[in-house]
């Protein structure tokens, strides 16, 4: 049935069935929006740990780190922890984030700023964007569970069989070499190439399968809120803990029933023996060669800038029960992501070694995979695996969705509709739960690309980042600074673009926008292996230059090996492409910094793209500061500013207590004395709020420090057993 074993459909089925009894229990606890959206701030430690565990992966984390672990080896897995770097500090700002007391991260702006409408933009941008989160999320499970639920060659449909050899076709036309084939072969080449045609059909459609999973989002998340989003992200935590271990021990079991030998650690030496040795450098590899440690800097500093202003970040520690237990949870649960990432780059290296051959398209290795590893079980871990992967999607999906409700009711609705019952405005927010996740369904079927949208998503931040960071910060900041700042940004870096192209679109062929990085060669010393002995035999029998062929490598010997790493665009962000025009096409979104830069004298050419990318990334993550500083002091707090300035900054630096009423009369307590304060401020007697470390502030942070150098060192033990 459905390509799945019986067993698998019971599994998903009373996976399903679970959630939905979370989503009827947590409704009857709801009694206002605090409950609905907040969950009554009632989560301790452990809910915290893996509900921001839950928001941080989704089910494109593990099926990602195979696809970028195939092109890049080891590298790949490192090119997924770039946020490593920035998680230490989120042991700070989980604690800003409870101390707010609010209900949206448009609240903030409201009640900082004391603008409706500013807190209604915010609102409506971050809305569209985590829409777009979200269909990321629903495009990458269709491509994995698709190919897990695959028809055998005899139930394709006429169609499908003639699809499916159009895609033979296309792999033995590009398997040759291009200047053997007739110009007939290379129409058919070109045409074939255009058409993408699939090798994989699957029993479940693919609008099937998105419009099943948001039916079961709709049905818990809507129903129960924020508290059955994240009990149920306890639940799916483990499902994504299951998922990131459970192909290692059937993966090295095959690859010791094909390789020979038993246990674990003769898997490991056969992964070393039989992948090329290039495949297990981390730092070294010429393929993160691009990943200089001032781009590693650069890029962790905007994430850390940039993901603190996100509406679904403030979510879950603004929920918690208290503010230890809020930082606790957002610093933890995310480094259980970061080790977990590890292991799922183990399971694409075995995968790798196992099926790398026998797939074309990367993003189906983890789907693959499963189905040869565990479908001739036939005892439901198939079903494991696609109710762990849907696990991993819908404990993002609840939150987003909830996230998003919330800015939509309380900072659109709320303001435009005013003095209706609690119950009415609950009634909305379920409403705009479901147009969110069925808007971002429809996003999802109409559009196939996900890297593209990661892209704009990840910069996206800057629009509201420094208004977030300043406002919290400094006490100068004010709403017309931060309204110009935010227009600015937004229209620099994302509107101006996107208009200049479509007005006049010979931007992308223009010669002085197409430039790109000069080659870079680089060579490698290697100890060959066997799978080193391999490629270099099968380059001698297809040699077919002038001169002689390379020589003939021997276990154990040492070689060196010169990669030239491609050009790269400098002005857009999705590179360039030689179309049939014979012209570089721009593709992306034109960076207009680098473009001022190089026109004003600054030869980018000449930089490596590591560097032009740093320089990208650290004008837009600085400028909207920068601007904002110097309108803050060109123009001047409004009164209502002004009133309310004392009472957030009282309310910030005053320790959450669990109790609410007990929470309230502390903050009015301290309101009666606001210069208590002082003392504690790192910078008295100047308009910077920045408090000084206590010993919880300092432990708590080494101790962060210390899990990063502990990932680091886990990523180099699981790459170097059996080595």
């Amino acid at each position: 049935m459905y390509g799945l074993d019986i067993t698998d459909i019971i599994v998903i089925a009373c996976y399903f069935i679970s959630m939905i009894a979370i989503g009827i229990w947590s409704m009857r606890r709801i009694r206002g929006q605090e409950d609905y959206f907040m969950g009554g701030r009632r989560f301790g430690k452990l809910i915290q740990v893996f509900a921001a565990f839950g928001q941080a992966t989704s089910s494109d984390s593990g099926p990602s780190v195979a696809t970028t672990t195939y092109n890049n080896g080891a590298a790949g897995v490192w090119s997924a922890l770039l946020m490593l770097f920035a998680t230490p500090f989120f042991w700070f700002t989980g604690v800003w984030y409870r101390r707010l007391r609010i209900v949206t991260m448009g609240d903030f702006f409201k009640e900082r700023f004391g603008s409706q409408s500013l807190a209604a933009t915010y609102a409506m941008i971050s809305s569209v964007g985590l829409m777009i989160l979200l269909s990321i999320g629903l495009i990458s499970i269709t491509k994995t569970v698709m190919v897990m639920t695959a028809k055998d060659a005899q139930e394709l449909t006429v169609a499908e069989r003639a699809e499916y050899e159009q895609a033979e076709r296309l792999d033995v036309l590009q398997l040759r070499d291009y200047s053997a084939l007739s110009s007939s072969e290379r129409e058919e080449l070109d045409r074939l190439t255009a058409l993408k045609p699939s090798k994989i059909f699957s029993h479940i459609s693919k609008e099937g399968l998105i419009f099943s999973i948001v039916i079961i989002v709709c049905l818990y998340a809507i129903t129960g809120g924020l508290e059955a989003a994240l009990i149920s992200d306890l639940i799916q935590g483990i499902f994504i803990i299951i998922l990131s271990f459970m192909l290692v021990p059937f993966a090295f079991s095959e690859i010791n029933d094909r390789f020979g030998g038993s246990g674990m650690m003769q898997a490991f030496t056969h992964l070393h023996e039989q992948l090329p040795a290039s495949f297990f450098e981390v730092f070294g590899s010429p393929s993160t060669i691009d990943f200089t440690w001032y781009y590693i800097g650069a890029v962790a500093f905007m994430a850390l800038i940039n993901v603190s202003a996100q509406a679904n970040h403030f979510v879950t520690p603004g929920a918690a029960s208290n503010e230890y237990a809020a930082r606790f949870g957002l610093t933890f649960g995310s480094y259980l992501k970061r080790f977990t990432t590890v292991l799922w780059g183990l399971t694409a290296l075995a995968a790798v070694l196992l099926f790398g051959q026998e797939i074309a398209d990367p993003d189906l290795l983890w789907g693959y995979a499963s189905m040869q590893l565990l479908g001739p079980l036939n005892v439901g871990l198939v079903g494991l695996m696609i109710a762990a992967l849907m696990a991993a999607l819908m404990s993002t999906a609840d939150m987003l969705m909830i996230t998003t409700s919330a800015l939509l009711t309380q900072n659109v609705y709320r303001s435009l509709i005013r003095h209706r019952s609690e119950q009415h405005y609950l009634n909305v927010g379920r409403v705009l739960g479901g147009v969110v996740v069925i808007g971002a369904a429809l996003m999802s079927i109409y559009s196939d690309s996900i890297l593209g949208q990661l892209k704009l998503w990840w910069e996206f931040g800057v629009i509201f980042s420094s208004a977030f960071w300043l406002g919290i910060l400094w006490r100068k900041a004010n709403a017309r600074a931060a309204w110009v700042t935010i227009g600015a940004s937004l229209s620099l870096f994302f509107l101006l673009p996107i208009v200049l192209t479509s007005m006049v679109p010979s931007l992308r062929t223009h010669e002085a926008l197409t430039l790109r990085t000069r080659p870079v060669v680089t060579e490698r010393v290697y100890t060959a292996n066997q799978a080193d002995v391999n490629q270099r035999s099968e380059q001698i029998a297809q040699w077919k230059c002038q001169g002689a062929p390379p020589a003939a490598l021997a276990v154990g010997q040492t070689f060196t090996k010169t990669y030239q790493l491609p050009r790269k665009s400098i002005f857009w962000t999705s590179g360039v492409e030689l179309a049939e025009d014979g012209l570089l096409h721009g593709h992306g979104l034109l960076s207009l910094e680098l473009v001022l830069l190089q026109r004003i004298g600054f030869d980018l050419t000449e930089n490596s793209y590591a560097l032009n990318e740093t320089i990208r990334v650290l004008i837009r993550t600085l400028f909207p500061f920068a601007l904002l500083i110097l309108l803050s002091y060109r123009f001047s707090q409004s009164s209502k500013e002004k009133a309310g300035l004392d009472a957030f900054f009282v309310k910030m630096k005053t320790p959450v207590q669990e109790d609410p009423e007990a929470d309230q009369k502390a903050i009015h307590s301290a309101s009666q004395n606001p210069n208590q304060f002082t003392s504690r401020l790192m910078f008295p007697n100047t308009d910077w709020e920045i408090l000084k470390w206590n010993k919880t502030d300092t432990v708590g942070f080494i101790l962060a420090l210390l899990v990063v150098v502990a990932i680091i060192g886990f990523l180099y033990l699981v790459v170097n057993i059996g080595s």
